[in-house]
């Protein structure tokens, strides 16, 4: 993606590799202002039910409304569900943030002591679990429709809406899934996958590895609320 119309023209992100894991490099993308020095950081975080999406889904009207303000935006991959869990997930994203705080000021002149953390649905929910979570504390949480606890019966309950296309088949869902580590997915072929989840009450089973209505105190450290 190209983020463009920002200050003197086209800015494209340079990606960087913030760890890896099994030999997957798990990367982000880092969306810098021409001549900027010394800005504060926005780590954006990708919505998709932590099941798929990408760091590319940062839209360009937010990009070019964060730049034109002063800031630089950091946007992440990290692992996905089913093929990673939830911890595995919010390892992922505390290792983009420790990447940040050692290599912000060097890599791109940057102030990672200046942070906010904004995401947007099951990003949303990863940007208010970094409140909890992220040392040195960022500076602003802007969670756009997440959500802070992930025990609530609605995610246990077979949801009417995603009912409402037709049923969908276990085989149908799950050829979309496999046993390698993902990072980044196309939206609409693996959001039959979460379909089916909402479709049979699955979901936290399916994202955290066991069932958090059995196990309280597993998911107890992973709901902001």
């Amino acid at each position: 993606m190209v983020v463009d119309g920002i200050a003197q023209g086209e800015v494209s992100p340079t990606t960087y590799c913030y760890k890896q894991v099994k030999g997957v490099a798990i990367e982000l993308d880092v969306y810098k202002a021409p001549k900027s020095v010394g800005e504060p950081v926005i780590l954006w975080i990708h919505g998709g039910a932590l099941i798929f999406g990408n760091r590319r889904q940062l839209p360009n009207d937010q990009a070019r409304f964060y730049l034109s303000h002063g800031y630089t935006v950091i946007s992440i991959d990290y692992r996905l569900a089913p093929e990673s869990k939830l911890p595995e997930i919010v390892e992922d994203i505390l290792s983009a943030y420790e990447w940040l705080q050692e290599n912000g000021s060097r890599l791109f002149d940057v102030a990672p002591d200046r942070t906010a953390v904004v995401g947007h649905s099951a990003g949303g929910y990863l940007a208010l679990l970094a409140g909890v979570r992220f040392e040195p504390k960022p500076k602003a949480l802007v969670s756009f429709y997440g959500y802070g606890d992930i025990t609530s019966d609605w995610y246990y309950r077979a949801d009417p809406h995603y009912l409402k296309a037709g049923v969908i088949e276990t085989g149908e869902a799950y050829s979309l899934v496999g046993d390698r580590i993902l990072t980044g997915s196309e939206v609409f072929r693996r959001n039959t996958f979460y379909k089916y989840c909402r479709q049979n009450g699955l979901w936290p089973q399916t994202v955290c590895g066991f069932d958090p209505r059995s196990e309280p105190e597993g998911v107890e450290p992973f709901c902001p609320i």
